[in-house]
């Protein structure tokens, strides 16, 4: 990759970055988030404006995700926002969409840019099951996905299928269907968060704790977790 192109990248990423700083910046007083009261007026302001704006904000929030995923952002983030602004259901459905759109590009752009890279750095880690998935590459991968990607960090996951030359329709279906699961559970706990500000005065710690709509999707995640921790010590590992 020439350096144009990487100083392009990166001064892509910085604006956008910087974006989001101003806008949570400008739009927080950060001597306040300890104050209950403040978060819940800020919650319930912030939610009527999605409500009163709700195609214009949808679609800036997909987008937003899509360049997020794009530029190697980590999904759990806007997994959680998605939960808190949308609920479960929708936000999983919006996440996915946008996680599967985003990670298809970021693939189709890294095999034409990165692809020596990334064989470099990954293929002889994972060289024995290169026959494996290409017998089935929807299949594995999609398993994979399901695995919590076997703990690798998500841009890493995204970036794996070149090393097996994955069709992008494949790729797209796999990571929809595969990012399913984890992405309810963890949409779960944002939309938890969000209904604990919603329908109490007042929250201690172990009002939070002591939630339902907390504590299971935070046992569900570890579950996930440790199955991720195994499959990635048994096929991962030299």
């Amino acid at each position: 990759m020439n350096l144009n192109l990487k100083l392009a990248l990166a001064t892509i990423y910085i604006i956008c970055l910087g974006v989001l700083l101003f806008f949570v910046f400008s739009n927080l007083e950060l001597r306040n988030l300890t104050n209950y009261t403040y978060i819940k007026d800020i919650t319930s302001n912030f939610l009527a404006y999605k409500s009163a704006n709700l195609l214009l904000f949808t679609l800036s929030f997909i987008l937003i995700s899509i360049l997020w995923i794009f530029l190697l952002g980590f999904g759990s983030p806007i997994v959680i926002v998605a939960g808190f602004l949308y609920g479960k259901w929708f936000g999983t459905i919006l996440c996915i969409l946008s996680f599967s759109i985003g990670s298809s590009f970021l693939y189709l752009f890294a095999q034409v840019y990165f692809k020596n890279l990334i064989l470099n750095f990954l293929e002889s880690k994972i060289k024995k099951f290169k026959d494996l998935f290409n017998k089935n590459e929807f299949l594995y991968f999609m398993l994979f996905r399901l695995a919590g990607g076997g703990g690798l960090p998500f841009p890493i996951q995204n970036l794996l299928p070149i090393v097996f030359n994955m069709k992008v329709k494949n790729y797209f279906y796999a990571t929809f269907l595969g990012l399913a699961p984890s992405t309810f559970i963890v949409c779960s706990l944002g939309s938890g968060i969000e209904s604990l500000i919603k329908n109490n005065d007042s929250i201690t710690y172990f009002d939070v704790i002591l939630s339902p709509e907390i504590y299971l999707p935070i046992i569900a995640f570890l579950s996930i977790f440790i199955c991720a921790y195994l499959v990635n010590k048994k096929f991962f590992k030299k």
